[in-house]
Parts: structure tokens; sequence; C-alpha cells
């Protein structure tokens, strides 16, 4: 990992190995006939994560019971979240990518960027332990400006589009990848034949969220002229 990065992210690493293989896609891996990739962090960076923020959310909103509480940390563990922290991050510019992942547009692939951040988690959270990977959360992500807002994205593309255009938008499961324990399914909103948004989740209803969040941000972008 670069000085800029572990400045970036406020922990210098004692083990250099661990932020490496933090940042190295298996497709890197196999390309170089290396045996170090970050699934196995990634795994371990999931559940120091949700950890992590059920224990901030515990202690931060003491009036709020477990429903609310639920909501507050689906949202900020979703993968949408996580792409938007790790691209706020700069990780992409950071990641060891096969060169076929590096031609498709890997470094700006939320899948790929939230996955990078949950393993650099869990590599901080092995590094120094759980006082360090708390502080690299909040630092990086929950001081970001990262309010919890609780949204529907799904509704409100519907609502937009059936307003412009009468039709309800409709999903396509694209891709289901990973073993059974730790699936990723991948998603795509279309409207007709046209693409407006792509995502991808845990669950096939985060893929779906992700997506109708990926739609809103190109829907709403400036067109070039």
């Amino acid at each position: 990992m670069s000085l800029d990065l572990e400045e970036v992210i406020g922990y210098h690493f004692r083990n250099p190995a661990l932020s490496r293989e933090a940042l190295t896609h298996k497709s890197y891996a196999y390309e170089k006939g290396e045996l170090a990739h970050n699934e196995r962090l990634e795994f371990l960076g999931d559940s120091v994560l949700a950890a992590l923020v059920a224990h901030l959310l515990f202690a931060e909103h003491p009036e709020e019971d477990e429903g609310r509480l639920s909501k507050r940390k689906a949202a900020l563990v979703s993968r949408s979240s996580l792409a938007a922290w790790a691209e706020r991050l700069g990780l992409g510019r950071h990641m060891l990518l096969g060169t076929g992942e590096e031609s498709t547009g890997g470094r700006t692939r939320p899948s790929i960027l939230a996955n990078a951040l949950e393993a650099l988690l869990g590599a901080v959270y092995l590094d120094g332990g759980f006082a360090a990977a708390r502080d690299m959360l909040q630092r990086c992500c929950l001081d970001s400006g990262a309010e919890f807002v609780e949204t529907d994205f799904k509704s409100r593309l519907q609502e937009l589009v059936q307003k412009k255009h009468k039709v309800t938008p409709e999903y396509k499961l694209v891709e289901t990848s990973g073993p059974d324990h730790d699936k990723s399914f991948s998603v795509e909103v279309t409207l007709g034949s046209r693409t407006l948004g792509e995502g991808d989740g845990k669950t096939k209803k985060e893929a779906e969220q992700a997506a109708a969040s990926d739609a809103l941000n190109r829907l709403q972008r400036p067109r070039e002229s």
C-alpha cells in the first residue's frame, strides 16, 4: 500500500503484506501465479464491519429500537455505501488487477471497490486489532459525511419512471457468483431495451436497490452538450 493511502485511512501497517493482499484482486493473483488475494480478507472484513457498525449504532442511538437500528445498519453496510466510500478513498487506483479486469473497467466497478474496502478493514483488524479497525471506519466512512438516510431507491426510481414514461422499470438477475455460503448477485434495471442501472449485492434485494441507486444517479447526471 502506498504511503498516501495509509495517510488517508489513518493507519500504518506493521505487516505490509496484509495491505497488499487486501488490494489484490483474484484476477491478478491468478494471472501472476500468486496464492494470496483479497477474498479471505473480504470474508473477515464483512464480519468485522457488521460488528463495528452494530456496536457504534448501539452506543450512539440509545433511544432507538431494534428495528430502526437494523435499518440504519443495513444502509451503512450495503454494497452501494461501501462502493461509494471506497471510491471516495480512491481505492480503485491502488488495486492490483488482472489484465482482463483492468481492460473492462475493474478499477471503478462497484463490486470490486466494495469488496476491497471490506478486505482492507479486515487487514487493519488483523494488523492492529478491533480498535484500529474502528478508528479506520470512523475516519474513512462514518465521519466522511455519511449520514443515514432511510431511502428506498426502488420506490424512488419507479415513481420517477412512471411519472415520465408511464411504465414500470424491470429488474433482471444477470449473474450469480461465489460459493453457497457467500453468494453475490448482479442485477440490472431496464426500461424496455435500455439499461438504466446496474448493481451488486449479497442478496437479490440488495442488488436491486444498488441497481436502482445507480439508475437514479445516471438519470440525474447532467447530459453532455
